[in-house]
C-alpha cells in the first residue's frame, strides 16, 4: 500500500503549503505570488525527473496523455489562482475546508468514470458526511456598519473564490488520472506543471501586474519559495498515489491536509474554530478515515 503512504505524505506537504503561502501573500499580490511559486514547483519537479532518470520516456508519451496532462495543468492553474486569492482575503481555517470540498465531486466522478464501486454504500455515505462537515465549516462574515451590504459583499468574496478553487481542483484530479495512466508519475507532474506555469504568468501580465514583481517584500518572497517547494513535494507524492492507487481513496486522504493547515493557522495566525466549525472538521476527518479503512 505504498500509494496510501504517498497520499499521506501529499497531505502533510499540502497542509504546509497553505500556511507558507498565507505568510507570503500578506502584502504580495496573490496572482504574482502564484506565478513565482510555480517557477519553484517546475524546477523541483524536473529535478525529480532527473533524479529518477525518467526523462527519456518523454518521447513515448501519447498525444492522448499529453492532452489530458495539459488540461489537468490548466485546471490546476485556475484552482491555484482562485485558492490563493481566497487565502489573501480570508482566514486559512475558512478557505481550506471549502477548497477541500472538491473531494465530494472527485469521489462521485471517480465512481462514475473509473468504476470505483468497491464499498459503494460506504463511499457514498462518507461523501455525504464530508459534505455536511464542509457546510458546517463555512462561515459567512457579517457587518454591522452603515454600508453593511457592500461590506458583506467584500467580506464574503473569499467564499466565491474558494468554491471555484474546489471545482477546478476536482477537475484536476480526474483529468490527471486520464493523463498519467501510461506516464511515469514524476515526469507527468513536471509536464503538467509547465502548463500551470504558462497560465499563471499569462494571468499576471494580462492583468497588468508585471510591475508588482519588483515590489515583493524579501521576507514574503522566502515564504513563497518555501511554499513552492512544499507544493512540489506534495504533488510528487499525490500523483504517484493517483497513478498507482484508487482515486476515490487517495483524494480524501490528501484532503486531510486540512488538519495540518488548521493546527498551524491556530499557532501562526491565531485563527480559532468555534464549536460548529470544530464539529464540521471532525466529521470531515472521520469520513475520510472510514473511506481509507475500506480502501
Amino acid at each position: 500500500m505504498l500509494w496510501m503512504l504517498a497520499a499521506i505524505g501529499s497531505a502533510i506537504f499540502a497542509g504546509l503549503t497553505s500556511i507558507l503561502a498565507k505568510c507570503g501573500i500578506r502584502q504580495t499580490d496573490s496572482d504574482v505570488a502564484t506565478a513565482v511559486r510555480t517557477i519553484v514547483v517546475v524546477i523541483f519537479a524536473w529535478l525529480m525527473v532527473w533524479i529518477v532518470g525518467s526523462f527519456h520516456t518523454i518521447y513515448s508519451i501519447s498525444p492522448y496523455s499529453l492532452l489530458f496532462l495539459g488540461l489537468s495543468g490548466i485546471a490546476t492553474g485556475a484552482s491555484w489562482i482562485c485558492y490563493f486569492k481566497a487565502l489573501s482575503i480570508g482566514d486559512v481555517n475558512k478557505v481550506v475546508p471549502i477548497d477541500k470540498s472538491s473531494t465530494i465531486l472527485t469521489v462521485i466522478l471517480a465512481i462514475i468514470l473509473f468504476g470505483e464501486t468497491n464499498h459503494l454504500v460506504v463511499k457514498l455515505a462518507c461523501t455525504a458526511v464530508l459534505g455536511l462537515g464542509v457546510f458546517m465549516m463555512i462561515e459567512k462574515k457579517s457587518s454591522t456598519s452603515p454600508n453593511s451590504t457592500e461590506d458583506d459583499k467584500n467580506a464574503n468574496e473569499y467564499l466565491v473564490y474558494a468554491i471555484l478553487s474546489a471545482v477546478f481542483a476536482a477537475a484536476t484530479s480526474i483529468l490527471a488520472k486520464y493523463g498519467i495512466s501510461d506516464v511515469e508519475s514524476n515526469l507527468g507532474t513536471a509536464i503538467r506543471t509547465c502548463f500551470v506555469l504558462v497560465m499563471a504568468w499569462l494571468v499576471v501580465y494580462l492583468r497588468g501586474k508585471g510591475h508588482l514583481l519588483s515590489h515583493m517584500p524579501k521576507n514574503e518572497s522566502l515564504f513563497i519559495i518555501l511554499s513552492g517547494i512544499a507544493t512540489g513535494a506534495s504533488w510528487l507524492c499525490y500523483y504517484y498515489a493517483i497513478q498507482n492507487g484508487i482515486v476515490s481513496i487517495v483524494v480524501p486522504i490528501d484532503k486531510l491536509s486540512i488538519i495540518v493547515s488548521i493546527i498551524f493557522s491556530y499557532f501562526v495566525f491565531g485563527e480559532r474554530l468555534n464549536k460548529r466549525t470544530f464539529t464540521g472538521l471532525m466529521l470531515m476527518i472521520g469520513a475520510t478515515l472510514v473511506m481509507a479503512i475500506f480502501a
